[in-house]
């Protein structure tokens, strides 16, 4: 089974509008047109089997509406093998409120983007999101490192992950983007064995096809899964910023072990979710 942890999709209305908004501030060109039905062909074409939907909330109002259409994504998860996460935002006072409706939803996680949400990863609201969600089961997903469409100022670095994990200890965060898009050497320095006992690191817009000098080189991806075990690696493509397939390609043309790459395909995904 293969699993993609870390996808995004837009509702048709504004599908096309939001890829070009994006399009204009990270300069990357979209592999699918970022609607539900693109990442279904997407998977199709590509083998995946499980897509996990990571929807932005940008600011608290926004709430109630992404968390419904996680919730209508998640329903149909049968018929489409796609997987929603909810969506919650640092300035949400009534925090607890909403990730008790998320639990309640079976939704299985939530995803954080401190760049998007304007607040530093060691922010208390954070903390305390953190905490409950922890106390609730949830998976815990956040953007770590750079935004290449705001790369000015880096909200979760990894000095901010170890403060968060030293005080909150939660029991199942994953990492987007290795660690920390573009601070891999501070990740493998920084995020040591004791922190990475419920840590999980996802691949998404990483290593690609065309291995520009901004991303992740293969050589050393391949060093940090040794470093930190392919048992604490979760696949992900970002789509629609990346082709799926060429994600499952990449894994796949590694060298790992059959069973390290049956672990960062969908083993691990498939454990931490409870599936």
């Amino acid at each position: 089974m293969i699993v993609d942890f870390h996808t995004h999709t837009y509702p048709d209305k504004i599908a096309s509008k939001t890829l070009e908004l994006l399009v204009s501030r990270s300069k990357t060109k979209p592999a699918s047109d970022g609607t539900l039905a693109g990442l279904q062909h997407s998977m199709a074409q590509s083998g995946v089997d499980i897509s996990v939907v990571l929807p932005v909330v940008t600011a608290p109002h926004q709430v109630e509406r992404i968390n419904t259409v996680a919730k209508t994504v998640t329903a149909q998860f049968t018929g489409s093998g796609v997987w929603s996460f909810g969506g919650i935002h640092p300035g949400n006072d009534n925090y607890k409120e909403i990730l008790n409706g998320i639990k309640s939803a079976g939704l299985k996680g939530i995803k954080l983007h401190p760049d998007y949400q304007d607040a530093m990863f060691n922010d208390i609201r954070y903390k305390r999101i953190i905490s409950y969600a922890t106390e609730l089961g949830l998976v815990v997903v956040v953007h770590a490192g750079v935004d290449i469409g705001l790369p000015s100022v880096t909200h979760c670095t990894p000095d901010m992950v170890c403060e968060v994990l030293d005080e909150v200890q939660p029991e199942r965060l994953v990492l987007a983007h290795m660690g920390g898009w573009g601070q891999w050497n501070e990740v493998s320095s920084i995020l040591e064995e004791d922190y990475m006992k419920n840590v999980y690191l996802d691949t998404s817009s990483c290593i690609k096809k065309l291995n520009r000098n901004a991303n992740l080189p293969i050589e050393k991806f391949k060093k940090m899964v040794n470093i930190h075990g392919a048992d604490h690696i979760l696949f992900g493509s970002d789509s629609p910023w990346d082709d799926q397939k060429d994600a499952v390609d990449l894994i796949k043309e590694c060298g790992f072990s059959e069973k390290a790459t049956d672990a960062i395909l969908g083993k691990n995904a498939v454990t931490l979710l409870n599936l």
